[in-house]
């Protein structure tokens, strides 16, 4: 298997169970995320989202199309202050433990896991943008966090 980049994509951030969380969506060139993939992650994420605990409730989101059945969620949300919590559903996988190979019929993910080559590639932009603009300020603005997001292009390399 030939490794190569794909497309990192930034929709915009949305509002799920009182959380600010921006989105990445990672796919390929010749074939963006199908709406009825996009439609049903969107429907499961707030199943992943942890409970508030003072935290500013903030994160981000990774909507991952595979290049075979795959699709992948990432939810990764800011607790304890200055911890990232990660829950991810998967679809289209049977190895994983999906029931088909429908791209669109997303399950909680039962193991540990972080993410993959393409879906890490915006942790270290979200540790340093919480660190600039949560952890850093005597104030923290999280308007700003949920701003300052990776710039859209190649991914994974």
């Amino acid at each position: 298997m030939a490794f190569r980049d794909k497309d990192l994509r930034v929709p915009g951030p949305v509002t799920v169970a009182g959380r600010r969380l921006k989105r990445y969506h990672v796919d390929q060139p010749e074939r963006p995320i199908e709406p009825e993939v996009e439609k049903a992650a969107y429907e499961l994420l707030p199943s992943l989202l942890p409970e508030p605990d003072g935290t500013p409730p903030a994160g981000w989101v990774v909507l991952h199309r595979g290049t075979d059945t795959g699709a992948y969620l990432l939810a990764y949300c800011w607790t304890w202050v200055n911890l990232v919590e990660v829950r991810i559903a998967v679809a289209g996988q049977p190895v994983l433990g999906c029931p088909d190979e429908d791209p669109a019929h997303f399950v909680p993910l039962h193991r540990p896991a972080v993410g993959c080559v393409w879906e890490l590639g915006v942790l270290e932009h979200e540790r340093a943008a919480w660190a600039r603009h949560v952890l850093a300020p005597e104030r923290p603005d999280v308007e700003a966090y949920v701003a300052d997001t990776r710039a859209e292009g190649p991914v994974g390399a």
